[in-house]
Order: structure tokens, then C-alpha cells, then sequence
């Protein structure tokens, strides 16, 4: 559990297409097997220190005869950003996928002083 004691706390959110496949014949919509996207996000503002971050699909486009896999996380948490990484397997088609994300952590406090 996260715990904050007399800081602020920041809440930074956001939104990213990772891919668009059936477009151009991508991986992800023509390949088999196991295949990963990844895709870099940098906060606006840095954190204290690493937060919390909580990743979701906000839209998919998967092809309805094959089996529906995928696994979406947060890898390399950092105060600075994170990395999204979606994963499938099999005969899994995947035309699109947008990532929704949230991050909430320790930030400086307006009042604070820099020694």
C-alpha cells in the first residue's frame, strides 16, 4: 500500500493509441503466436516518486472469430513515466488498441522550500 503522510498528492492521466494494424497488415492483426507493443509515457510533471499507476483498455478492435486475448500492464514505474506494454497470444487478431491510464503519487507541495 502507498501511503502519503504531508504531501501533496498529484493525480496525472492520459490516453494512447498503441497501434493500428489491420491498417498495413501489422503484427498484430496478421501474425499467430506471442506479440507485444510498447509505448513510452512521460508525465507532464515529475512525482516525488514513483506512483501508482493503473492502466485499462479503452478501446479495442479484435477480430470476433478468433480467440480474444490480451494482457495490458505498467513495466518500469518511474517518477518521470512508465512503459505500457500489451501483450496477445494464438490466433488472436488485433486490429487497434487505446490505452487509459492514471497516476496518482506524492507530489511537491506548492509551499515547500528548496534547500
Amino acid at each position: 500500500m502507498e501511503r502519503f503522510s504531508s504531501v501533496s498528492v498529484g493525480v496525472a492521466q492520459g490516453s494512447v493509441s498503441l497501434f493500428s494494424a489491420f491498417e498495413d497488415g501489422g503484427e498484430m492483426w496478421t501474425g499467430a503466436g506471442p506479440r507485444a507493443v510498447q509505448c513510452q509515457v512521460h508525465f507532464d510533471e515529475v512525482f516525488l516518486s514513483a506512483p501508482v499507476v493503473h492502466v485499462s483498455l479503452g478501446m479495442w478492435d479484435i477480430e470476433q472469430k478468433s480467440n480474444q486475448r490480451a494482457d495490458i500492464r505498467a513495466e518500469e514505474i518511474s517518477a518521470k513515466g512508465f512503459r505500457i506494454v500489451f501483450r496477445t497470444w494464438g490466433d488472436t487478431r488485433v486490429a487497434r488498441v487505446r490505452a487509459d491510464w492514471i497516476a496518482i503519487g506524492a507530489v511537491p507541495h506548492a509551499g515547500d522550500w528548496e534547500i
